[in-house]
C-alpha cells in the first residue's frame, strides 16, 4: 500500500473570509446528556483553530448516531455543541440544515474566524447514498473542503467522499498525522516489521491476517485467535474459545506466511483457569500442551511475553491491533500490559516505530499507561481495520485525486 499524495493545510493560500467545509468526527459517546469522552473533538481542534486563526468561516460537518435518513431530536449534533465549545474554547453557531437558504443566511451572519456546526448529515438520505445532488447542494456553500475524520474514511458518503470531487480538497491535521503514521507502519516501513493481532475470533480478522503475512516479518497472534491457531496445530485447547471449523483456513495462512518469509509467533506457555472470572482460584500457568480438558486459555504466559519482547527488540516497526488476552478481567491483562510497556520503552528510546489502533487496543494501552508513549495511536475502529486489510479507503482516495 503506497502513500497517496494529498494536499494539507500547508497548501492553502490566503483564506480570509473563505468558507471551509470541514468534515470531523463528533460521534461522541454520551452519558446523561453530555459527552463521556471528547477525544474526537480534541483530535479535530488543531485543524479547526488553524482555519479560524487564518480568518476562514468554518462549517463543521459531522454525523451523530444512526438516524437512517430521518430527523431525530436526540440525534441532532446540537447535543454535542456544548462539548465542542468547551474543547475549542469558542462559541459556535448551530445551523439546523446542511444546505439551502437557511445555511446560506447563517454564513452571512458568521464573521471571519467564526464557527458554525451543521446538523447531523445523516438526517438526509443523500449522505449515506453519496448522492451527487446532495453533495453539490452542500458544496455550494463552501470555497474548499477539509477532511479531518479518518475514522469515517472507510465510508463513501457525501461528506466523506463526494465533496472531495466538487471542491479543492485538503487533509486536516489529524487526517494528515494518521496517514503519515500509517504509511510509516505498512506503506513504506523500516524493516523488520512486527504485527500484533489479537481479539476473540480469527473470522473477524481473516482479511487482516491474509494481508499482513505478505507485508510483515513477524506476526504475533494473541487473544482467542491464538487458540484457533494452536488447535489447528494439533494442540488440545480444552474449553477455550476456539473456532475449530477454521483449521484449514489457519493452515493456509501459516503456509502463506512460510512462503513469504513471515514468522508466525504462537504462545508456548499460557494462563489457564476453569472459569472465566477475576482472579479465579483455579488459575495456573502451563505449557500449551498441558491444558486440561476442563480448562480455558485466557492469556499468554510470561515466557511467551519475554520471547515476544526479544522479537520486538530486533524490529524497527510495530503495528498493533487487539489484546493478547482477556484484558478486561485481571489478571488476564498481564501479557498485554507487559508487551505494551516493552513496545513503549523501545519507542521512547528511538529503536521502534509503533502504530496501534482499534477500540480494545486503545483501551488496553491506556490501561498500561503507555498510550502517550507509542509513536501513534489511532482511535479509528473500522477504518483502521480496513486499512490493515490493505483496502483502499474511499475518503482517503478522494483526497488524492
Amino acid at each position: 500500500m503506497q502513500m497517496t499524495k494529498f494536499k494539507t493545510l500547508d497548501d492553502l493560500g490566503d483564506i480570509t473570509g473563505k468558507v471551509a467545509l470541514v468534515r470531523v468526527d463528533l460521534n461522541l459517546p454520551m452519558h446523561e446528556g453530555s459527552a463521556s469522552d471528547v477525544t474526537r473533538v480534541e483530535a479535530a481542534r488543531p485543524t479547526i483553530l488553524e482555519l479560524t486563526g487564518k480568518g476562514a468561516k468554518v462549517l463543521l460537518l459531522a454525523h451523530f448516531g444512526r438516524p437512517k435518513g430521518q430527523r431525530s431530536s436526540v440525534l441532532s449534533t446540537s447535543m454535542v455543541q456544548g462539548d465542542v465549545e468547551r474543547v475549542l474554547g469558542k462559541e459556535i453557531m448551530f445551523i439546523p440544515e446542511v444546505a439551502g437558504p437557511v445555511a446560506q443566511q447563517a454564513i452571512g451572519i458568521l464573521g471571519n474566524g467564526d464557527i458554525g456546526l451543521m446538523d447531523n448529515v445523516r438526517f438526509w438520505p443523500g449522505e449515506e447514498a453519496n448522492d451527487p445532488q446532495f453533495a453539490a447542494s452542500i458544496a455550494a456553500l463552501g470555497d474548499f473542503y477539509v477532511n479531518d475524520a479518518f475514522s469515517a474514511a472507510h465510508r463513501a458518503h457525501a461528506t466523506t467522499e463526494g465533496l472531495a470531487h466538487l471542491l479543492p480538497a485538503y487533509a486536516g491535521r489529524a487526517m494528515e498525522a494518521e496517514l503519515t503514521a500509517l504509511d510509516a507502519a505498512l506503506g513504506n516501513p523500516q524493516k523488520p516489521v512486527a504485527a500484533v493481532v489479537g481479539g476473540a475470533k480469527v473470522s473477524t480478522k481473516l482479511a487482516v491476517l491474509e494481508n499482513l503475512v505478505g507485508k510483515v516479518q513477524h506476526l504475533i497472534i494473541g487473544g482467542g485467535m491464538a487458540n484457533t491457531f494452536l488447535a489447528a496445530r494439533g494442540v488440545n485447547v480444552g474449553k477455550s474459545l476456539c473456532e475449530h471449523d477454521l483449521t484449514d483456513t489457519v493452515n493456509r495462512i501459516m503456509d502463506e506466511a512460510d512462503r513469504a518469509g513471515c514468522t508466525v509467533h504462537l504462545p508456548y506457555d499460557v494462563v489457564v483457569a476453569k472459569e472465566f472470572a477475576a482472579n479465579p482460584p483455579s488459575l495456573r500457568i502451563c505449557n500449551v500442551h498441558e491444558v486440561a480438558a476442563d480448562e480455558m486459555i485466557l492469556d499468554i504466559g510470561p515466557l511467551a511475553v519475554e520471547t515476544l519482547g526479544d522479537v520486538l527488540k530486533t524490529c524497527r516497526t510495530l503495528v498493533w491491533n487487539g489484546p493478547l488476552g482477556a484484558f478486561e478481567t485481571p489478571p488476564f491483562d498481564a501479557a498485554t500490559m507487559a508487551l505494551a510497556r516493552i513496545a513503549a520503552a523501545l519507542t521512547q528510546e528511538g529503536s521502534l516505530v509503533s502504530v496501534a489502533g482499534g477500540g480494545d487496543t486503545v483501551a488496553a494501552l491506556a490501561q498500561a499507561g503507555v498510550a502517550g508513549e507509542m509513536t501513534y495511536v489511532s482511535t479509528a475502529g473500522g477504518a483502521f481495520l480496513e486499512w490493515m486489510e490493505g483496502r483502499e479507503l474511499p475518503g482517503v482516495a478522494a483526497l488524492s485525486k
